[in-house]
């Protein structure tokens, strides 16, 4: 006859597992459903995103090219197409797939709470560009409306995330994007930087070695076989012309895309009054060099370099503050002689 003791042991043990298996909506089964609920809803929710920015710009939303841009199967890709028709988001169209206005409603929503979240990351965080879009890739399938209007509230109701793209409102309209990719520029024309394209992810990190923000004016100094060379805030650069339409710009005159004196020119001893902060410093750096006193107006002399040469000691309000050339180049000045601004 078994141990009474060891058997009520096995029966709790057993009735534990089962408990931790079956357990209705925190068991293991309830957990691995959900989570397969889930994963169909991102892929769905990943399909439409797809189809709207295929159709957008004009172009044809095909099941090849679903299954490239989420990387499954075809059979995979037709498979999502199909249940998308079903639940009336999207229709064939000719030889590709059209979003349903049902679909494209719901596509926008998907859209307006990437680029919030984009636009959170980059004013709110410190993580680094790079990084922002896949971020909002994995939080935007877990927000609820009311949450996602929460975050535009706390934003202020912004109408373009960092890249330049227009955040749709909640009624699902587009602010108006105009521009030309910078390919479309000749030599001797300027413009403003009003969009700079994320994805390819390396095209991207490209563009930000090379420091290029939104807000910069630039000009084209020289086409040159497969390369861009374009002046932009007193830089030269040379960049492949296979990238340049990653950069969209809006045309200035080329008088009007004379580079900004920065902080980083001044020698030791010379004093410049803050213009305003490169669209280039975001996110924590913008939050530090406010708090230290940074804004128009104020005067800021620079004091002493490092041995190195870098940081630089600069005077503000009274105070000496560290930077690094890279943070002062950020630091527009206004034009030598500039009357002084009256006392508010």
């Amino acid at each position: 006859m078994p141990d009474p003791r060891t058997a009520l042991l096995v029966f709790a043990l057993v009735a534990g597992v089962l408990l931790l298996v079956a357990w209705p909506r925190r068991g293991l089964v309830a957990r691995v459903r959900r989570l397969r609920r889930l994963t169909e809803r991102v892929r769905l929710e990943d399909a439409l995103k797809h189809l709207y920015h295929a159709t957008a710009a004009g172009g044809l939303a095909t099941a090849d090219g679903l299954a490239g841009a989420l990387q499954v199967p075809r059979a995979r890709a037709l498979d999502l197409l199909a249940r998308l028709e079903a639940r009336g988001l999207a229709r064939a169209d000719g030889a590709g797939v059209a979003l349903t206005d049902e679909g494209r409603a719901y596509a926008l929503r998907l859209v307006r709470t990437h680029r919030l979240l984009e636009h959170f990351l980059a004013d709110r965080t410190g993580v680094q560009p790079a990084e922002w879009h896949d971020l909002a890739e994995e939080r935007e399938h877990e927000m609820t409306g009311a949450q996602v209007e929460a975050l535009a509230a706390r934003l202020g109701q912004p109408r373009y995330d960092p890249h330049g793209d227009p955040i749709p409102t909640a009624t699902g309209e587009l602010p108006a994007h105009d521009g030309v990719p910078l390919s479309a520029l000749a030599a001797g024309e300027g413009g403003t930087i009003v969009h700079i394209e994320d994805e390819p992810r390396e095209v991207f990190e490209r563009l930000q070695r090379e420091g290029l923000a939104l807000g910069q004016l630039l000009v084209v100094r020289e086409l040159a076989g497969s390369a861009v060379e374009v002046e932009v805030e007193g830089r030269v650069l040379t960049l492949p012309r296979v990238i340049a339409p990653a950069v969209t710009v809006v045309r200035r005159p080329a008088e009007r895309t004379m580079s900004p004196r920065t902080l980083a020119a001044l020698r030791p001893g010379e004093t410049g009054r803050v213009a305003r902060l490169s669209a280039a410093c975001h996110g924590a750096q913008r939050r530090r060099l406010l708090d230290l006193g940074v804004v128009p107006g104020t005067d800021v002399t620079a004091e002493f370099a490092s041995a190195a040469g870098d940081p630089v000691a600069y005077r503000v309000r009274g105070a000496l503050v560290a930077l690094r050339r890279q943070q002062a180049a950020w630091i527009e000045l206004e034009p030598a002689g500039a009357p002084p601004r009256e006392a508010a």
